[in-house]
Parts: structure tokens; C-alpha cells; sequence
């Protein structure tokens, strides 16, 4: 019973808890500038991602994640977003035809190339921090040019449908301001 002695709709129980993870969630979030920007981000994004995620407190700690990892990439989240849309539907199970793993769809090999090879690809965070670098390293060798950075994730340089999946999808679910593509 709430002060007024009416009792609580499960709506309204699940927008309390909602409300309680949030506030944690968001003191918990370092990659972000101040509060502010971290209860307008997450209220945001939260929203859009409600479809992929359904439990609210495993959809902001998600979040979290993707925007503590594409920070420290020095990525655009929203951006992440959209390549977990196209690479895994945000099934941190899912395995590609030639073995990518998890979110964002990591090759095994590299767990061996960088001498990790225990580390677990369809757990959130290394996948996240595996995808997020591997993004990074593409931008930089591309000169910061997006589009062919992530063709070059994808493996399919000199081609631009999968860039152009990204961008549709980051157009239609993650927009969130500029982002430079080209």
C-alpha cells in the first residue's frame, strides 16, 4: 500500500523498480559526462531497446555495458546498437554459419591471437569489449571513415550493403544525433 492506502498495480510496482534500477544503474555509470546525461541516455535508449529486451534491470545493465565499452572505443553507442542489431539481434547466444560469436558476432581466433583463449564470447561484456576494439582498430586503419570500417568488421570491403544495414538501422532504432559516417 502506497500512503494514500491504495494498493499498487503491477504496472505500477515494475515502474517503481524500474525507477529504482535506473537511479542505480545510472550512479553505477561511469562512462557517462555527469547524472544527467547518463538518466537521459538510459531513459532513451531503454525505451527503444524494450522490444529486444523485455526484464527492464537486464536491459539497463545491457545498456550500461554497450555504452562503458563503446566509450572506452571511443564509439558512438548508438552506433554499437545498431551493429548488435544487424550482427545478432541482441542474442548474446547466437553463432554465425562460420562460427562469429555472441552480440556482436566475434571470431573465436582472436581469443588466440591475443593470448585469452579462455575468455567466454557469449558473455555480454568481453563480447562487447572484443567487438567494440575490433570496430576501433577498422576505424583507424580506415582514417576514420565509418562505412568502411565496419564493411571491414563484416569482411566484406569494397562493398556497402552491410554499412548501409548499420546505418538503416541506426537511422531507424538508435538515432540520437550526428554521427559521422563517411
Amino acid at each position: 500500500m502506497d500512503g494514500g492506502g491504495e494498493t499498487m498495480t503491477a504496472a505500477q510496482q515494475e515502474r517503481e523498480e524500474l525507477r529504482i534500477f535506473l537511479k542505480q544503474a545510472v550512479s553505477d555509470a561511469d562512462s557517462f559526462k555527469d547524472r544527467f546525461d547518463a538518466e537521459v541516455w538510459l531513459f532513451d535508449m531503454s525505451g527503444r531497446m524494450a522490444r529486444f529486451i523485455k526484464d527492464p534491470q537486464a536491459r539497463l545493465t545491457f545498456l550500461r555495458s554497450v555504452h562503458r565499452e563503446a566509450s572506452a572505443a571511443d564509439l558512438s553507442p548508438e552506433i554499437v546498437l545498431a551493429l548488435i542489431e544487424v550482427e545478432s539481434y541482441f542474442d548474446q547466444f547466437a553463432v554465425s554459419r562460420v562460427g562469429a560469436q555472441g552480440l556482436m558476432q566475434v571470431m573465436p581466433f582472436w581469443k588466440k591471437e591475443i593470448g585469452r583463449p579462455d575468455d567466454n564470447l557469449t558473455n555480454a561484456d568481453t563480447n562487447l569489449r572484443y567487438g567494440c576494439q575490433i570496430l576501433q582498430f577498422y576505424l583507424q586503419k580506415e582514417k576514420g571513415n565509418l562505412h568502411r570500417a565496419l564493411a571491414r568488421y563484416n569482411g566484406s570491403l569494397g562493398k556497402s550493403w552491410y554499412p548501409e544495414r548499420v546505418f538503416d538501422r541506426w537511422r531507424r532504432h538508435w538515432y540520437n544525433g550526428e554521427v559521422n559516417i563517411y
